[in-house]
């Protein structure tokens, strides 16, 4: 908050205080308002409002005590410092109990009072700071960008908003880009939870040891590698949402392990001693059969119970095609502004070839492919050839080709597209550059020149 934009009133019966607190306040900066009856100060309040309030204790009729009560009615967040020459402890005592921010005894010294304004200010703003994230955060209740007006989308929004507002564990399923983590969030932003962080782990894609690491964290010296003491996710979601993606890939182990956690609602870091206490709510995913991995042994029953007590299930999207215009038309907003194109809308036909295709990749797969026609359009409309990928090939795979001949041609399809811009392939394949170079180079992509390409084999 900067200081000409600060409004300090000051209210005092004795002139020569008024004065020399508003000298330097203006001298500071301020913008400075004086009364010097409680009655004077009650009208100026209604002319305009004030950030930080300097009552005197002791004022011909009503008392600077009297007053705080009247601005706090008017203005709950008020910031009011007390002032008196006649020190009392009690006096103080019920200033504080009223909400003032100080107390303090005249004469003040300018430098300390300078110091509490700033501090006050502070608070202040870190007040406002904290209100506008709530509002914001309030204000994306439900709008994580769950889109569809399907029988089945309807089905999951209606369970988000039957669990969000309880503890309860949930299991989220669906096959790999349905949403799951979109799914997920959703729930914590409804959630008496939401002002607290949501911490996100994909269990699938770790080793047995990282994963345990990740959650339970470490002490330092805990093992080879270990500098430094680390908290790990179970600490860092407390009082939030833990968010554990891939939950069925786990070992036989870390499910016995996480199961002690959410009975116990205790953790030991890896090396230490300690038992630390830890409260979170449990959110897991899988695109897994958890109940035919139960039947067959690798998965825990116990731990499938405690996880499975509420159950979200996203349909694919082939068996929700109407909801693919919606989802298209809000994935075209979103990449023509990110690329800062003037791309208005898609082509009927090239909507109907999106509307007929399966979508094996689901949600996932239709966005990359609608960031891959925002790149390569040169237009303001997404036609049919814009998506010379799986839309518009047959439903299944040639037979006789390799997995390897079928990729190499995608990878170089994608660089085509792109005009061999590495960080937009590498983000439309979902791969890392690292990953695609090594990928050019097995495979011997080249580029001969801006209009030329050669797809070497």
């Amino acid at each position: 908050m900067e200081k000409d934009n600060v409004r300090i009133l000051i209210v005092d019966d004795e002139q020569i205080v008024v004065r020399s607190l508003s000298d330097w306040f203006r001298d500071d900066g301020y913008s400075v308002g004086t009364a010097s009856t409680a009655k004077e100060a009650l009208a100026k309040l209604t002319e305009r409002e004030w950030d930080i309030y300097l009552l005197d204790v002791k004022m011909p009729g009503m008392s600077g005590l009297e007053l705080q009560k009247k601005i706090r009615e008017i203005n709950p967040d008020s910031i009011i410092i007390i002032m008196t020459a006649y020190a009392s402890v009690d006096s103080a005592v019920e200033a504080l109990k009223q909400g003032a921010y100080d107390y303090l005894t005249k004469p003040f010294d300018p430098e300390h009072l300078g110091h509490l304004i700033r501090n006050a200010l502070e608070k202040k703003t870190l007040a406002v700071e904290n209100s506008r994230l709530k509002q914001s955060i309030d204000e994306s209740v439900l709008s994580h960008n769950i889109i569809g007006a399907s029988e089945g989308i309807k089905k999951v929004i209606e369970s988000i908003e039957t669990v969000s507002n309880t503890e309860t564990s949930v299991l989220i399923r669906g096959e790999s880009g349905t949403g799951k983590e979109l799914v997920a969030k959703a729930i914590h932003s409804n959630s008496r939870r939401r002002y607290m962080p949501m911490i996100i782990l994909n269990c699938g894609a770790l080793a047995e040891s990282i994963l345990e690491s990740e959650l339970f964290g470490h002490e330092k010296g805990a093992f080879t590698g270990a500098q430094y003491k680390r908290k790990g996710k179970f600490e860092l979601a407390d009082g939030g949402t833990l968010f554990l993606d891939e939950i069925g890939d786990i070992s036989q182990k870390m499910q016995m392990d996480l199961l002690r956690v959410l009975d116990e609602k205790k953790i030991r870091r890896i090396g230490g001693e300690k038992e630390i206490a830890v409260d979170f709510r449990l959110i897991a995913a899988t695109n897994k059969d958890l109940e035919a991995a139960v039947e067959a042994g690798v998965f825990r029953s116990d731990l499938y119970y405690r996880l499975n007590v509420f159950s979200v299930t996203i349909p694919p999207l082939r068996q929700r095609p109407s909801d693919i215009p919606l989802l298209a038309e809000h994935f075209l907003k979103k990449y023509a502004q990110t690329t800062n194109k003037h791309i208005e809308k898609i082509a009927d036909e090239a909507l109907e070839k999106l509307t007929g295709y399966t979508w094996p990749g689901n949600v996932r797969e239709l966005e990359n492919a609608i960031e891959r026609a925002v790149v390569v359009c040169k237009s303001d409309c997404i036609k049919e050839e814009h998506f010379p990928f799986s839309a518009s090939r047959p439903n299944h795979t040639p037979i006789g080709r390799s997995l390897e001949d079928m990729e190499q041609e995608h990878i170089f399809n994608t660089l085509t597209e792109t005009q061999w811009n590495i960080t937009q392939t590498a983000r439309l394949l979902n791969i890392d550059r690292v990953t695609l170079y090594r990928k050019i180079k097995k495979y011997k992509l080249k580029k001969k020149s801006s209009s030329s390409q050669e797809f070497v084999g």
